[in-house]
């Protein structure tokens, strides 16, 4: 196996891009998620779980400086140091919203979840994952528990895990299931693409519990990973809305499409570097 692709996403829930090579920290991907954009209409941070229309949106960073440009579905560029980027985000998302580097981790204010759009939580949960009436919800004990009351880890703006991998496999897998819809790997967001070569269906779901070495990074694999609303929104007018996929990953997948990683050993990955299950 070798890494085939790495990405990182330089706002929260906005398309990323693709790197040739990647630092992995204890807390993750170095400068991924660097950015996230808060509701100022309910508060909290918020993703596209939220507000679908930041799957439409392209962010990179600029230069080596931590500034990002944010590139928006009609082609306009909003640039985090202008100082009217947030009217400008506002405007091309139809949301008040604000756009926010990552803060410290102290400030716990900053990473509490906003209010919620039901007031039923079954509801908002249904809303938050997809659900349609009889599909089950994830095992919400994979999940870090500080997730219940803060929409992230305090301190970065992840939804649970630092890093997510999937595989080539899984994407032909997807691919072949569902004809009819478009598998685009920027419907899914991983971190890591793994090329499995030639094998079937969805390898990864066997790493759970194992670990992966790649060079000098050791990554844990604790959990496979639950997919909720976001694989569902529209990305590009040619990776259009599909509720099809949802349902063929909730009732055929167990719900799971991807694997969630930590890094036990920090260093640097690069795109064709050898990736050992150990």
């Amino acid at each position: 196996m070798q890494v085939a692709q790495l990405w990182q996403y330089p706002v929260k829930s906005m398309v990323g891009v693709e790197v040739a090579s990647a630092e992995l920290a204890a807390h993750g991907m170095v400068r991924d998620r660097g950015w996230a954009v808060r509701d100022e209409e309910r508060g909290g941070i918020r993703g596209a779980k939220k507000i679908g229309e930041l799957m439409r949106f392209g962010a990179r960073y600029v230069g080596d400086g931590g500034d990002v440009e944010i590139v928006a579905p009609t082609g306009e560029v909003i640039r985090s140091a202008d100082p009217e980027a947030n009217e400008h985000l506002t405007a091309a998302l139809g949301h008040p919203v604000t756009l926010w580097p990552l803060q410290p981790a102290d400030q716990l204010d900053h990473y509490r979840r906003g209010r919620p759009d039901h007031d039923d939580p079954v509801a908002e949960l249904r809303q938050i994952f997809g659900r349609e009436d009889g599909e089950p919800f994830p095992d919400f004990s994979i999940f870090p528990p500080v997730i219940m009351e803060y929409e992230s880890p305090p301190g970065t703006y992840l939804d649970a895990f630092p890093i997510m991998l999937m595989t080539t496999s899984a994407l032909r897998s997807l691919a072949e299931a569902l004809p009819e819809s478009t598998i685009d790997v920027r419907r899914f967001r991983p971190n890591l693409v793994v090329d499995t070569g030639d094998a079937q269906g969805h390898p990864e779901f066997d790493w759970v519990g194992r670990q992966l070495r790649i060079g000098d990074v050791v990554l844990d694999v604790p959990s496979a990973c639950p997919r909720c609303v976001m694989v569902t929104r529209e990305v590009t007018p040619d990776v259009p809305a599909d509720r099809g996929v949802l349902r063929h990953i909730v009732r055929e997948l167990d719900q799971n499409v991807g694997v969630y990683a930590t890094v036990a050993t920090p260093g640097t990955v690069h795109a064709g570097d050898t990736v050992e299950l150990i």
